[in-house]
């Protein structure tokens, strides 16, 4: 198995909890995403624990390349801090094998790894998460926002035009247009600063999301 996660302290405490179980060998550790793709490609693991922090579309592509990194593809568990239905079910729908957020126990850590071990044909494993929750993502309607309505609206709230977010995310401009229509519906919103303040109240979207990337580009 290999480890990626940012928490050094945290990476260790999981490999102790592994090395308490029979047939569970941690290969390799790493501290960040980069890492965690060329050491899939050197080591093969059979299992990949990782992080996974927004923006999703850089987990998205992390995700694909790490199972391509080898024949058979690892098998993917991730591990976050993330809770939004709707980013778990585009997790899930990438191929990842169980979803364990960071507050579950390590016993149903250990049962996630294990069932995509022992049981790679059954269905993915979501620990820490209301079924009723994924199925209303899985609905697509109503109030629910898609991973993708949520990223453009969250380039929207850093001061970022239409055009800007098409480039960012290389769509059309008239797409993006029609993703914050549909958001706006949804929402019952009639402004950006309006959606904005909506997303920021419900923790769709946090301030230090909104204020990192405008920080960084200082």
């Amino acid at each position: 198995m290999l480890l990626a996660d940012d928490h050094k302290m945290f990476r260790e405490g999981i490999a102790g909890i592994l090395a308490n179980y029979a047939g569970m060998q941690v290969v390799g550790q790493t501290n960040n995403d980069e890492g965690a793709v060329e050491m899939a490609r050197r080591l093969k693991p059979d299992v990949v624990l990782m992080q996974v922090q927004m923006p999703i579309p850089r987990a998205r592509e992390n995700l694909r390349i790490m199972r391509e990194a080898s024949d058979p593809a690892p098998k993917i568990v991730v591990v976050t801090m993330i809770e939004d239905p709707r980013d778990v079910k585009e997790l899930m729908d990438l191929g990842v094998s169980a979803y364990v957020v960071k507050s579950a126990s390590a016993e149903h850590l250990i049962a996630a790894v294990r069932a995509a071990i022992l049981d790679p044909k059954s269905k993915n494993v979501v620990v820490g998460m209301p079924l009723g929750m994924l199925e209303e993502a899985d609905e697509g309607s109503g109030g629910v926002l898609s991973a993708r309505e949520l990223e453009i609206l969250l380039l929207a709230a850093r001061g970022m035009g239409n055009r800007q977010i098409a480039k960012a995310l290389h769509l059309a401009e008239g797409t993006v247009k029609r993703h914050l229509a549909n958001t706006y519906k949804k929402m019952d919103v009639r402004s950006r600063g309006e959606a904005t303040r909506m997303a920021l109240f419900e923790d769709w979207i946090t301030i230090q999301e909104v204020t990192d990337e405008s920080d960084a580009a200082r």
